[in-house]
């Protein structure tokens, strides 16, 4: 993992950090690789238990680093090329490696919660929109912004906006790549609540999560994400078997005997 994106873990939460703050902690190759990668070694931490995202210095993300990816351009046959193409891919996800990089937040089994500040255009804001759970400051500024160069959202935005606005509103936003406002991105449905102190606010939500069943917390981001992405029946079946799959278990006896004996729970790590 490369210093592009900062990451520690401390009671069972996760602060990832986008780090390159000099550049708005803009997109270049290296970003992306550290996104994946992070993600990745996020899955293999058993203890996890909710994650923090959000970037360093004035601004969450300013998009893709184009400076960066001179040699991509729409038949170039020359110039420098990155050492791994945006568009492969691996059996592990649907996503490809450019849209793992906001994909990969979606794939992570526990709830992670984005702080925004500062702008979140283009490709930043489809990171953004990966999160389960977006806090946004009243001066951030957001915006699909593919279309300025010419372009479409590609990292997997078109999948998560879908499931957060209406069709009309993700046409005019991806037509005009106008910027919003954090209190228009909560109306719109962009970001869920707005806050003066995003990351702070942020923090405070994963400790909360982090305190409940890892087990149930696991279990209701599978379901809620199926059941957005399936029938009605398909749905219903993932609900009882999630829920045959937690009761009895120990983090469940857990609850319910802390909660009977009136004290904080003693949760297991997820197996």
């Amino acid at each position: 993992m490369n210093d592009r994106v900062l990451c520690s873990i401390k009671e069972g939460v996760a602060d990832v950090r986008l780090n390159r703050p000099d550049k708005l902690n803009a997109l270049d190759l290296a970003m992306f690789e550290a996104l994946v990668e992070t993600g990745r070694s996020l899955m293999r931490e058993p203890g996890l238990r909710s994650v923090v995202l959000s970037g360093e210095g004035r601004g969450f993300c300013a998009g893709l680093d184009f400076s960066s990816f001179a040699g991509l351009a729409a038949g170039a046959s020359s110039g420098p090329r990155p050492s791994r193409q945006l568009f492969d891919r691996d059996q592990e996800s649907p996503a490809n490696f450019a849209q793992r990089a906001a994909w990969i937040w979606t794939e992570l089994p526990v709830p992670v919660i984005a702080a925004i500040h500062g702008v979140a255009y283009g490709g930043g804001l489809q990171i953004a929109l990966g999160a389960d759970i977006r806090y946004v400051a009243p001066d951030a500024r957001l915006s699909v912004m593919e279309v300025k160069w010419g372009l479409v959202p590609d990292m997997s935005g078109t999948q998560t906006l879908r499931h957060l606005v209406r069709l009309d509103v993700a046409k005019e936003l991806t037509f005009t790549g106008r910027v919003v406002g954090g209190s228009e991105a909560v109306g719109l449905g962009l970001a869920t609540h707005l806050s003066d102190t995003p990351l702070e606010a942020a923090r405070a939500l994963a400790r909360e999560v982090a305190g409940k069943s890892p087990d149930a917390i696991r279990a209701a981001k599978r379901l809620l994400s199926g059941a957005f992405a399936s029938a009605t029946e398909e749905g219903l079946r993932l609900e009882q078997s999630l829920q045959g799959s937690l009761l009895g278990r120990p983090n469940q006896a857990e609850a319910v005997k802390a909660n009977l004996e009136k004290r904080e729970p003693r949760f297991r790590d997820s197996e």
